[in-house]
């Protein structure tokens, strides 16, 4: 009787304890949960923050999985073999095309965008955009034989008419780098659109049209134009910059057999209009260019959107052999659509400028030459067609798949398995997400679709009410973000969920909010799937130059040039400590325009900043020259008025130089291993 009552007693103190415990604990969580999500809600799971957001170690080993992320590829002449670029997984891979087996697996540079064939069909030649060269391919050894250099950021590939030299378009240094094959070097730069990925020799081995996805740098309020490239192959010269007008994103280009009309992927931004037309059913609309060579060049648009449905972020585009279809992909909403090249030939013969200026805005139009979208699975990017051009292949990136699609039924006739992991994780569902319209009205457009690549698309967007026409705001990158909070210019989303949770859908998407699965997903993404590319441009081994070290002690300065110390908050290293260059603070910079609500900057990080033109909240500063010589000119937004030109050019020097701290503890050990063997 003791024992039954001592053990009551016990049970009941453990009780009151847990009770004690339980319910502060409770009420503590639930504000803890209920500050990072902005919603009263949120389940209570320490997995959505403290698991699935988990960068390095074990725990983030086990949660995770090594995708392989099929991005381009090409097909053999006899229609035997596909070389298949697997993104994440460093790769090149071989398929056979009539088993639909994967046949090897060859290792090649970091980010591999883009393969090409050479004509005898001996060797593949594969872009490495975080790399900076191309790898060479013996395509009967299965090995790299060669690495050729390029400028920063290859992308797109094409061979010349005889097939001596090697085109690459290089996406961050906005130029093509020409390769004589023979001796294996760069023989020269060509300098191109701003941003280019795509490339295509016309069927006569006279041209090579260069698509950019980067509009230029223009004030707000001017029209968004970007220039697709026209390289003469003979010369290997420019031979002319073709503007398109209220477009952007332009991925790829492809050639009608006879090569009278070129077509290219592109989408036209609304960004001049408030955000909130998003509802009206005007944001963003998605189609293809044609520039008609035999009249005279002109530039037609055409859309494949429809009054309801949207088709985002096109990228891939191919033509059948017979000149009758078009392939494009639509990454955001996971379709390829059809396009029948005869009735765009019958549209456009008709039209007057003015009709056809009508049609590029069209949302009724694709009725009369769109034959079909066909559905594929996630994030079909790079298209390929057969030889005889009867079968099409889909890289599907998200998927870890071929897509094969009969090309006369339009149907899908088979799905290669290309042997990635067969769970989808947190993260991946995550990376989906941000690649998919259907969160936002009518699937208009995706994370991606402002975020190409997790970056940013350069413009300049109105983020307020209808016919306010006030807070304009330059895009923000996502890479490297997920240690930086808080989040938007204002700094008033202190959580990536905050972010992207109620205000996302308010203020952008105009749809219900993601659910809190999803919402955890996209979360464990952004946070750890999203990195910037090594500063290959400018700081590839953490060895700075004699400039940017002298630009390094001008941002660590304390005292100006005339002797006078410089106020604490008026120094560079105040606001933009290592490692990301940010305190994560809201600061006055006296950046204000007359549009603006008067509120303080959050401190944006300075990682990798040479790729982010335009600059400031509002993107007035097309360089990052212009933030002191135009718009920094009262010293609040560090002091620089005492500075030379020079000077001024090492500051921008370092800035430039600035990188991810995950290369910078890479290169510390591998110089630190140099130095001390043991």
């Amino acid at each position: 009787m003791k024992r039954s009552q001592k053990l009551i007693r016990i049970f009941g103190i453990i009780l009151v304890l847990g009770l004690l415990i339980f319910f502060p604990g409770h009420k503590l969580a639930r504000a803890h949960v209920d500050s990072k999500t902005a919603t009263t809600d949120h389940p209570l799971l320490c997995t959505s923050c403290h698991l699935y957001t988990q960068k390095t170690g074990i725990i983030s080993k086990l949660i995770n999985a090594d995708y392989l992320s099929p991005f381009n590829l090409a097909v053999s002449a006899d229609g035997e073999r596909l070389y298949v670029v697997a993104q994440e997984g460093k790769a090149l891979l071989v398929v056979d095309a009539e088993t639909e087996k994967v046949l090897n697996k060859i290792s090649i540079g970091n980010q591999p965008h883009s393969v090409i064939l050479s004509s005898d069909g001996k060797r593949a030649y594969v872009s490495n955009q975080w790399s900076d060269n191309v790898s060479v391919i013996d395509l009967t050894a299965s090995k790299v034989v060669d690495t050729l250099k390029t400028g920063n950021g290859p992308a797109g590939l094409a061979l010349s008419a005889d097939g001596k030299f090697l085109y690459v378009v290089n996406s961050y240094s906005s130029d093509v780098s020409v390769i004589d094959l023979s001796k294996g070097e760069e023989i020269k730069r060509l300098t191109t659109g701003n941003n280019p990925t795509g490339i295509k020799l016309s069927p006569n081995g006279k041209v090579l049209y260069v698509t950019s996805r980067r509009a230029n740098i223009v004030p707000y309020g001017e029209p968004v134009v970007t220039k697709l490239t026209v390289i003469n192959d003979s010369t290997q010269r420019v031979s002319e910059y073709k503007n398109m007008e209220s477009a952007y994103m332009m991925e790829n280009v492809a050639f009608t057999p006879t090569g009278d009309l070129g077509f290219v992927t592109l989408i036209r931004p609304k960004n001049l209009i408030p955000s909130i037309q998003v509802e009206q059913g005007w944001m963003m609309t998605h189609g293809f260019g044609i520039i008609d060579r035999k009249n005279n060049g002109r530039i037609i648009q055409l859309l494949l959107d429809e009054p309801n449905a949207y088709y985002s972020d096109p990228f891939g585009i191919v033509i059948t052999p017979d000149g009758k279809k078009a392939f494009e992909s639509s990454s955001g909403v996971n379709r390829i659509s059809v396009i029948d090249i005869d009735s765009v030939r019958a549209l456009i013969s008709k039209a007057s400028p003015e009709m056809l200026k009508t049609y590029s805005d069209n949302l009724g139009i694709s009725s009369r030459y769109i034959i079909k979208h066909i559905p594929t699975g996630a994030n079909p990017k790079g298209l390929a067609l057969s030889p005889d051009g009867k079968k099409l292949y889909v890289a599907e990136t998200l998927e870890d798949k071929i897509a094969v699609i009969n090309t006369e039924t339009l149907e899908t006739i088979s799905s290669i398995d290309l042997g990635g992991p067969r769970r989808i994780t947190v993260a991946r569902q995550g990376r989906r997400l941000f690649n998919n319209a259907g969160h936002t009205f009518q699937d208009q457009y995706c994370c991606y679709t402002c975020h190409p690549d997790m970056h940013e698309d350069g413009l300049v967007y109105n983020m307020s009410g209808k016919d306010m026409g006030r807070n304009v705001t330059n895009t923000m990158s996502l890479r490297d973000i997920g240690d930086t909070p808080p989040y938007k210019w204002s700094g008033t989303n202190l959580t990536v969920y905050k972010q992207d949770g109620m205000r996302f859908s308010t203020y952008l998407t105009r749809t219900e909010t993601f659910s809190y699965k999803d919402l955890d997903a996209l979360v464990a993404f952004i946070i750890t799937g999203i990195h910037n590319p090594p500063n290959l441009m400018y700081n590839p081994n953490g060895e700075l130059t004699e400039a940017q070290l002298r630009g390094k002690a001008i941002f660590e300065r304390s005292v100006d040039n005339y002797g006078k110390v410089i106020p604490e908050n008026n120094r560079c290293i105040t606001c933009h400590p290592a490692p990301y260059y940010t305190d994560k603070k809201l600061a006055y910079v006296s950046t204000l325009s007359k549009t603006d609500d008067s509120i303080l900057f959050d401190t944006p990080h300075l990682d990798n900043i040479y790729a982010s033109p335009p600059y400031l909240h509002d993107g007035r500063a097309a360089t990052l020259e212009e933030i002191w010589t135009k718009y920094g000119k009262d010293d609040k937004h560090g002091l620089a008025g005492d500075m030379s030109k020079n000077q001024l050019n090492d500051l921008v020097a370092y800035l430039k130089s600035l990188r991810s701290p995950k290369y910078e503890n890479k290169d510390s050990k591998k110089h630190h291993g140099k130095n001390n063997p043991n």
